[in-house]
């Protein structure tokens, strides 16, 4: 049977909005989420400023991107050492999170 896949969008909003801490938490989502099973597309990346028309969220300053191959995958992550881990050193970072899953 196949499955669904599942797209996590998580959007970091940080308490520093400074390119710095940016740029660490992106190096972070690279170090500790990139390499979960069922993990079939990864990006993590900072809010593209120049995109700045009225339907533009811009309420963000850090983007991570990850596509699952199925909801199964998506929920062994949640619990995953490594995911934890990344949630355990850099939430104290953040302002504002927000994620939002789909079926893709």
């Amino acid at each position: 049977m196949n499955q669904q896949r599942i797209a996590h969008h998580v959007f970091f909003t940080l308490k520093e909005r400074t390119p710095e801490a940016t740029t660490a938490l992106v190096a972070a989502c690279h170090k500790y989420l990139n390499m979960q099973a069922g993990i079939v597309y990864f990006a993590a990346g900072p809010l593209c400023k120049e995109l700045d028309r009225p339907v533009n969220d811009l309420d963000f300053d850090v983007n991570l991107t990850i596509v699952f191959d199925s909801k199964a995958s998506h929920d062994d992550y949640q619990t995953e050492a490594m995911h934890l881990q990344f949630i355990a050193e850099n939430k104290a970072t953040w302002a504002k999170v927000r994620v939002f899953d789909s079926y893709v």
